[in-house]
């Protein structure tokens, strides 16, 4: 499976649990331990609900993909 997001690297680098952002976020903690696997991915709308809590721009949770040209 392709890593899309760096939802599991930020939170490391925060020092905060998937249980604590799931918290944060109002939902459950299996859905959150999905995008930190990156099995699902959340919405935009929840992508910028997850970098405001986390205090990063969206950029930061995704990673960088090559653009074909």
């Amino acid at each position: 499976m392709e890593k899309i997001n760096r939802i599991k690297v930020v939170l490391v680098e925060k020092d905060k649990t998937n249980k604590w952002l799931a918290e944060q976020l109002g939902k459950d903690y299996s859905t959150v331990s999905k995008w930190c696997t990156n099995t699902t991915q959340p919405n935009l709308e929840t992508l910028i609900q997850i970098a405001k809590v986390l205090g990063v721009e969206v950029q930061e949770l995704l990673v960088k993909q090559p653009v074909d040209k």
